[in-house]
């Protein structure tokens, strides 16, 4: 049966459906995945229902098809779908007939056809044959995505031998990652891998800000899921922003921004050529500059795919017979036949992760980088290796020369991070009681020495698992725990303190330590006793539903109970930070 014949009654049972798909740091709409949806005359139990059905009967690619046109009519005249990527399933299963399906679908698009991705997903069956029904798909200059990665089927051996563009997490890895650490290791290897190979990836089915949030951690670039919206019948009601998800990466945007800048002051904004560009053209552009080790390559949208390397080219481009060569046309070489594969990462990945796409590429010449899936330069290695060299004085710079430990800078960056994944646990603020007086009393070198102590008393204490140690600057000190319920925090921050006011007593003569207390000059110029050193903390208790929370609220929770933290007797008060949702002003006794 042809596709013309079969399109027809075919059109009576299928329908197509949109969900969108954004970028995971900006909640830019990048594009939409059609959904094939039955209708109810078409008595099936299910789109895979009806699926089989068409392949047991032979009309399979038929069907295919007549979901595309479906997807196609609805979207045609549709400002909404003008520029952004259409990702469609592509069903292993039509064989043979794969060609005419993705050449079809182009005719069908007309000015969207650009725009098509091809999901494919890693089917049982033998290895070689999957890596070639791929490269078939490829072959027509079609982009690919490989989908519900990591659930079985031939997925490792298709990212191994073909070029693809796109990786989907499937739901199975994205549900309960936010909780679940095994998940998120693997995860995070597999973000890393994809990145190296330059495909950008999708987290899949995401349906919570914690699983969000995390998936953006990890390095994830794109995400679909009911968080963002359903399908949707009508084309006209699919999203194009999604506030829920820029507002989620606002917290963590403090962070971004500083790597951010780094990046872009690094970035080499190198012109890319179009993929489609005639070959003399673009040996033409490697010739005329021997000393550009790499021209990045892009496609018909401007999304990086590729780089033409020099050195493989150089027998080409500066020898007349290499240049008749490639001028020859009846060899059918394109521009995808000199290109090389290279690691892509958006503009907001960290430096860190940027640095582990890089190390994981032996010969990786640097990193595309993307905006919204556009071009935007290249990082070559030399210019990460400066990126990081900043960062890393600009951290040794933040911290505190005395004691050695991460300054305000880090803390709160710390503590955005802890509140924009929704993790829960307990942050801390500690200050010296009777400091000055003592400082006043017996020098500054001995209030150094009380500072350096309690430093090391807490670096004694941590676990690092779960501790971050800070100092805020002068007798402030910050520790956070995370996923640390407030009773443990309560008993290990008392521990501390104790240990703290005993051993600081070794700072006073033998006098103050007989009476426990020092007679010094208060604020006011009067004399007063005052007690031997100790310390009081606040204790701040964050819920696992304080995404929306900030840094400021934090600080107003500290400031409530600072004075009664000092007039307790266990030197401890604690604020629960309550979710948004509950409370706007986001305390609560505790």
């Amino acid at each position: 049966m042809t596709l013309a014949k079969a399109a027809k009654p075919i059109d009576l049972q299928v329908t197509a459906a949109f969900q969108a798909i954004a970028n995971i740091h900006t909640g830019q709409c990048l594009g939409y995945e059609i959904l094939a949806r039955p209708h109810l005359r078409s008595g099936a139990a299910g789109i895979r229902a009806l699926f089989d059905a068409h392949h047991a009967q032979g009309t399979l690619a038929e069907l295919e098809l007549t979901v595309r046109r479906r997807a196609a009519e609805k979207a045609a005249f549709l400002p909404a779908m003008r520029h952004r990527l259409l990702f469609a399933n592509l069903d292993h299963r039509v064989g043979s007939q794969t060609d005419a399906v993705v050449r079809a679908t182009r005719d069908l698009l007309g000015p969207y056809a650009a725009q098509v991705v091809n999901e494919v997903d890693g089917f049982d069956g033998p290895a070689a044959a999957a890596a070639d029904w791929v490269r078939l798909v490829r072959g027509q200059e079609a982009m690919v995505a490989l989908d519900r990665f990591a659930t079985g089927g031939r997925g490792l051996v298709l990212l191994q031998h073909c070029d693809l563009d796109f990786l989907k997490i499937d739901r199975a890895f994205v549900e309960g990652v936010d909780s679940v650490a095994r998940k998120r290791v693997l995860l995070s290897q597999l973000v890393t891998t994809a990145h190296t190979l330059g495909i950008e990836v999708i987290a899949v089915g995401v349906e919570t800000a914690r699983e969000l949030m995390v998936c953006r951690e990890l390095g994830c670039d794109l995400v679909q899921g009911f968080f963002l919206q359903p399908p949707v019948l009508d084309p006209a009601e699919a999203g194009t922003h999604f506030p829920q998800v820029e507002e989620l990466a606002r917290q963590d945007r403090s962070r971004r921004l500083i790597d951010h800048k780094w990046i872009v002051d690094q970035l080499d904004r190198t012109p890319a050529v179009a993929v489609d560009t005639a070959m003399t053209d673009a040996f033409a552009r490697v010739a005329r500059d021997p000393n550009q080790a790499v021209v990045p390559v892009v496609d018909q949208l401007g999304q990086p795919i590729g780089v033409l390397r020099e050195r493989n080219l150089r027998n080409y481009a500066y020898s007349a017979f290499g240049k008749e060569l490639i001028a020859n046309r009846s060899l059918g070489r394109t521009l995808r036949n000199f290109m090389s594969r290279c690691p892509i990462a958006d503009i907001n990945t960290p430096l860190d992760q940027l640095l582990a796409i890089y190390s994981t590429e032996e010969d990786a010449d640097g990193i595309l980088i993307a905006e919204q899936l556009v071009y935007q330069g290249f990082l070559s290695a030399r210019s990460l290796i400066r990126a990081m060299h900043e960062k890393t004085l600009a951290r040794a710079r933040d911290e505190n020369p005395l004691t050695k430990l991460p300054g305000n800078a880090l803390i709160d960056d710390y503590v955005t991070k802890l509140l924009s994944r929704g993790a829960s646990g307990v942050l801390v603020y500690i200050d010296f009681d009777n400091f000055k007086p003592f400082n006043d009393t017996y020098g500054f070198r001995q209030g150094d020495r009380a500072i350096l102590l309690f430093a090391e008393l807490m670096r004694k204490a941590a676990a690092p698992a779960t501790w971050f140690l800070g100092h805020i600057g002068g007798d402030d000190f910050f520790i956070g725990l995370s996923n640390t319920a407030v009773a443990d925090a309560r008993e290990m921050i008392g521990d501390l303190i104790a240990k703290f006011t005993s051993d600081a007593e070794s700072f006073y003569d033998a006098e103050a330590r007989r009476c426990g207390y020092i007679v010094a000059p208060d604020r006011d110029g009067h004399q007063k006793s005052f007690p031997l050193l100790s310390a009081s903390a606040v204790l701040v208790e964050v819920a696992d539903c304080c995404a929306t929370r900030t840094v400021d609220d934090v600080s107003a929770a500290i400031a409530s109970r600072k004075k009664e933290a000092k007039a307790s007797a266990s030197k401890m008060a604690v604020a629960a930070l309550e979710c948004a949702m509950n409370n706007p002003n986001a305390l609560a006794e505790a």
